[in-house]
């Protein structure tokens, strides 16, 4: 009997290269990968969860009650606010509005790589800039690509993995230069740069943000993320999704999460006594660390970078190997957690780097 083949896929699926595959295994170890909150979530969300009721469970979502809240949290109307599972649904939200097969996004890379995986499976051309050897962003480029009127421009703002901050005036300019762009800003490290665009939806019309609650709210097991835009284009982000989109678990931890506005604070502040922690004793070894406005550093290890992240690996600490974003390994994103454990990580580094001049990494 001849072997069937496949029906006919979308050729843009096709192209697409490996699935990209979540790391396992990762319980019970020093987690500085993946940018989540080492702390966990807010013990208010924990006991809000244990509420929950079989009724409650084996019901359909309802939106609306929390959508208020949420709208009221961030400072906006519940009009202007599309929930999603996760930032990465949110992405794709957007990018059903936008995207077609032929339209052109605009990109500055390294950043973060949904933007390009759901513009490639979109089908969309894909013209991309670079930030500099020292992770400078190019807004002169940008400004004149804008002025060919791509579709899409996506920016992570601060950026991941670089953690490069654009201030408001930069971000003036790119919204000015857009007449015809939609400009969608991932601002899922907003809480540690104090940086928002949020206040700017209703004068620029084709001005889309992106929230999550994964970072500083320590929700990413629960997959909640946000559109915020204006009122007519969040509509039409709207009608993209499904009904029920967001559980209902993610619906009451959010709740909870916005009532304790203690819990992010301090994180916050934990995470940024980490990052002058270790900035300063990086700079003390040698090691280029890259100014962040993130929860998280970039610095340049050199040779040694891969070969470090794989040996703290072996010691339960994980690190981001970001060598693929570049010509040359060395680079890594690490993500910033408490004092206490980047003291953890700090001691493990001293003595991996008092070993790599003999190379025995």
């Amino acid at each position: 009997m001849a072997r069937r083949k496949l029906p006919p896929v979308r050729r843009a699926a096709a192209d697409l290269g490996p699935a990209m595959v979540a790391v396992e295994g990762r319980a019970g170890k020093l987690r500085l990968d993946y940018n989540e909150n080492t702390s966990g979530c807010s013990p208010a969300v924990r006991k809000a969860l244990s509420r929950l009721t079989a009724a409650e469970i084996s019901m359909y979502p309802e939106y609306e009650v929390a959508r208020r809240q949420l709208a009221g949290y961030f400072g906006v109307r519940p009009s202007e606010l599309v929930l999603a599972n996760g930032a990465d649904d949110s992405l794709r939200v957007v990018m059903d509005v936008f995207l077609e097969p032929g339209a052109s996004v605009l990109l500055v890379e390294p950043t973060f790589p949904m933007f390009r995986f759901y513009a490639a499976l979109a089908g969309a051309r894909i013209r991309t800039l670079r930030y500099d050897a020292e992770m400078r962003f190019p807004l002169a480029a940008v400004l004149r690509e804008l002025a060919r009127r791509p579709r899409v421009f996506f920016l992570a703002n601060p950026n991941n993995p670089t953690g490069t901050l654009l201030g408001r005036a930069a971000l003036r300019q790119i919204l000015e230069a857009a007449r015809d762009t939609a400009v969608v800003v991932d601002e899922a490290y907003a809480e540690f740069s104090g940086v928002t665009v949020l206040p700017w939806i209703r004068r620029y019309p084709n001005l889309i943000v992106v929230r999550t609650f994964s970072k500083a709210m320590g929700l990413a097991g629960l997959r909640l993320g946000f559109v915020i835009a204006g009122k007519e284009l969040a509509a039409l982000c709207r009608r993209t999704q499904p009904p029920f989109s967001v559980n209902t678990p993610a619906l009451v931890a959010a709740r909870a999460a916005i009532a304790d506005r203690v819990f992010p604070h301090k994180y916050v502040d934990q995470v940024n006594r980490s990052c002058s922690m270790l900035s300063a004793w990086l700079a003390r070894k040698g090691v280029r660390v890259f100014p962040s406005a993130a929860s998280f550093l970039f610095a340049d290890f050199g040779p040694v970078g891969s070969r470090l992240a794989a040996a703290l690996a072996r010691q339960g600490i994980l690190i981001r190997d970001r060598s693929q974003d570049f010509d040359r390994p060395g680079f890594v994103r690490i993500t910033l957690g408490t004092p206490a454990e980047t003291r953890r990580l700090i001691r493990a580094l001293d003595a991996l780097l008092g070993k790599s001049t003999h190379q025995t990494l």
